[in-house]
């Protein structure tokens, strides 16, 4: 008997929205289209931006380095006293005349520095508001290392780049490294750590003061900068700091230079595969979380509901996906420098509070910071059992 020919599926039938979709994104792929549509008064407008904001997605990395160049000649800084004009700057910056005056339209057309009417260049708001967040100038400078790394996308996505400069420079990327971390290995990535916390410290302690609290432990604290914080808004609390032995033992030392040596208890360790020290009622992981795989981000999370008694709480303070007006800072900056140092990813608050829950938290809430695109923070209960 011969075989019977196989039925083709059925075709799925679209739903309004998609067929939408594909008649709008037809339109707007017509060159024909785009022609009309810059010209037309009612969208011309809309026309004009989309251009723009493509262009600037072509040209992004141009700006970018723009703005490192202005970073490593210390331009800003030059201008701090006041308007300058061009040959002193060009001096100053060690450049010849015309090529100083190229990086300083370029600065000026990304709002950086201000073009003056008599010849003069002056610091605009984006530029001083570096000189007021070293912890930014830095994070500038470090990201030579991600633009080497981002050198070939699409080889990165596929896992064939190789060893990249991220996973190198942060150690803990690689937990397999973890045992042989010295401090020379640790010097470069904790100081940077320190400094970008450093930025986010106040940001969490204003919106969740911990008067209730009697001893905070902040896990991956770095060079202690979140806890030399804590210390000097709550006079009478226990500090710990536990991080890895040789970040530990370089927090302490940054601690006794601000005069903390005899609040913050230092402890050295690795989180993974192994449990927490006790004795705290809160745990604070500052811009932890994101920077592990989803199991050892679980196994951290854990751990922590294990350390802590009845009634205690864990705070999670980091950048999220999905954050509202800052959407590409989550999905598109931290998706990819995360994929190029190896480990963890951004995730919604949503998805951190399913994985708060599965560790046996409670009373799991989201506080409202002054920058969330920076950081947001969620709070959690461990609760006595009945």
């Amino acid at each position: 008997m011969p075989a019977l020919a196989a039925t083709p599926p059925a075709p799925m039938r679209r739903s309004w929205r998609e067929r939408w979709l594909a008649f709008r994104n037809g339109r707007i792929a017509s060159p024909a289209f785009q022609r009309w549509a810059t010209g037309f008064p009612l969208t011309r407008g809309i026309a004009r931006r989309n251009t723009r904001a493509l262009f600037d997605l072509c040209a992004g990395f141009v700006y970018s380095q723009v703005l490192f160049a202005c970073v490593r000649l210390d331009l800003f800084r030059m201008l701090e006293p006041g308007p300058q004009g061009l040959g002193d700057l060009a001096r100053r910056l060690g450049l010849p005349r015309e090529r100083a005056e190229r990086l300083l339209k370029a600065a000026a057309s990304l709002k950086l520095v201000s073009a003056l009417p008599d010849g003069r260049y002056a610091l605009a708001d984006l530029g001083a508001a570096l000189i007021g967040n070293p912890s930014v100038a830095a994070m500038i400078e470090h990201h030579a290392m991600l633009y080497a790394d981002l050198a070939d996308p699409v080889a990165l996505l596929r896992g064939e780049a190789g060893s990249t400069r991220l996973a190198e420079y942060w150690l803990y990327a690689d937990h397999a490294r973890l045992g042989a971390a010295g401090d020379e290995s640790v010097a470069a990535y904790s100081g940077l750590m320190s400094a970008s916390q450093a930025l986010v410290a106040e940001d969490v302690l204003d919106a969740y003061p911990l008067d209730d609290h009697a001893c905070l432990m902040d896990v991956g604290g770095g060079e202690g900068a979140f806890s030399a914080a804590a210390a000097r808004r709550h006079v009478s609390m226990k500090l710990k700091l536990f991080d890895l032995p040789p970040v530990a033992a370089r927090a302490a030392r940054r601690l006794a230079e601000l005069g903390l040596s005899g609040r913050v208890d230092c402890l050295g360790g690795s989180f993974h595969g192994g449990a927490l020290p006790t004795g705290a009622d809160v745990i604070s992981l500052v811009r932890i979380v994101h920077d592990h795989d989803d199991s050892a981000a679980a196994a951290l999370l854990r751990a922590a509901h294990s350390a802590l008694p009845p009634g205690g709480t864990l705070l999670i303070a980091e950048p999220m996906a999905g954050t509202p007006g800052a959407e590409p800072i989550g999905d598109a900056y931290f998706g990819f420098y995360l994929l190029a140092m190896g480990s963890g990813r951004a995730r919604t608050a949503t998805e951190l509070q399913d994985m708060l829950t599965a560790a046996g938290f409670a009373e799991i809430h989201e506080i409202r910071t002054r920058r969330p695109l920076l950081t947001r923070l969620i709070t959690a209960k461990k609760v006595a059992k009945v």
